[in-house]
């Protein structure tokens, strides 16, 4: 298959690209390097260019004979949506969208879109499955939920066949430890709880210690990004004309902030230094998924299922690459 990975030199795509490549697939990268990296991905197959560049997208998508998107590019901050709401609805649902109707210029009607956990905003019960109410309480929520519906009237006009993955907590890194996470800035547990413990950062703070869970911080599922890559090739064979998938992708099992620096204390042999704070505005005590529907209907089945194998792959690759990728 000829596929179009946008954003696939962040951290989830660069991993999604390599396992596509690994399984024969045709793959270009489509990104504007805002938040990916070169040396992610292979340079041949990399074309840097911005999703608000049409004529450089329809360029691509013709030289390229593509025949399938999957769209990871977007921004992902969640206090930075409600600070500047304009630019998250200008990149993650009006860019989307012109990349949409730039696929149907072309005839292309096969999508695979990176949706979220925070299209549900503050469940009503865990584990969440897909029929829980989609009500999310921040812009990029908001955004990723306006993507899913334009996609389901895509599909009942024009007959697209589209996966809208919602996951969890990606987290972990390729194991060889040639490719990994590395945000900037970093807003993610693990990778912050790993610079504490290699000194890289003062301390790290855990944000409300007084939630009604066991030990009072937020529980999350942790779901590894070779397992999310998956479950998006899976989703790609699947589809057909008119198909529709809305699928939760986790682990089905949740670990709390203080379970996750135990975690990483014990793979790493280090200290992690802590800061408790209070809590931040919108956080739900817990996010666990039921996965049920995306392992039955696409056959899919993580690889990782506990804590301490993803963070050991998250470790290896700090332990390899102290400072991230090369910056440019």
């Amino acid at each position: 298959m000829r596929i179009l990975v946008t954003g696939g030199a962040g951290y989830i795509g660069s991993h999604a690209v390599r396992l596509f490549l690994s399984r024969g697939h045709d793959v270009w990268v489509y990104d504007n390097l805002s938040l990916g990296h070169r040396a992610a991905v292979p340079c041949d197959r990399l074309l840097v260019a911005d999703l608000a560049e049409v004529h450089r997208l329809d360029h691509a998508l013709l030289q390229h004979r593509i025949e399938a998107v999957v769209h990871f590019a977007a921004f992902a901050f969640v206090g930075e949506s409600v600070r500047d709401p304009g630019k998250y609805y200008q990149n993650n649902l009006v860019n989307t969208l012109q990349l949409m109707e730039c696929m149907r210029r072309h005839g292309i009607a096969r999508f695979v879109f990176s949706s979220t956990c925070s299209t549900y905003g503050l469940p009503l019960r865990v584990p969440i499955t897909e029929d829980e109410p989609q009500k999310p309480i921040n812009p990029y929520g908001n955004g990723k939920l306006a993507v899913e519906r334009a996609l389901a009237d895509y599909a009942a006009a024009y007959g697209w066949g589209y996966a809208a993955l919602r996951y969890f907590n990606a987290a972990g890194a390729s194991p060889d430890g040639t490719i990994g996470e590395d945000h900037d800035p970093e807003t993610h547990l693990i990778p912050l709880a790993i610079q504490a413990a290699m000194g890289q950062r003062p301390h790290l703070e855990i944000f409300g210690t007084d939630y009604p869970t066991p030990d009072g911080t937020c529980i999350r599922d942790y779901i590894h990004v070779d397992d999310l890559a998956e479950a998006h090739l899976l989703a790609l064979e699947t589809l057909g004309p008119g198909k529709e998938l809305r699928l939760n992708l986790g682990i089905g099992r949740g670990a709390s902030v203080r379970e996750v620096v135990k975690t990483i204390e014990e793979v790493t042999g280090r200290l992690v230094p802590i800061k408790e704070g209070p809590r931040r505005p919108g956080d739900p005590p817990e996010l666990v998924a039921s996965s049920e529907k995306a392992q039955r209907e696409l056959g899919w089945r993580p690889r990782y299922t506990e804590l301490r194998p993803i963070i050991e792959t998250a470790w290896n690759w700090h332990r390899k690459h102290p400072k991230g990728y090369p910056r440019e």
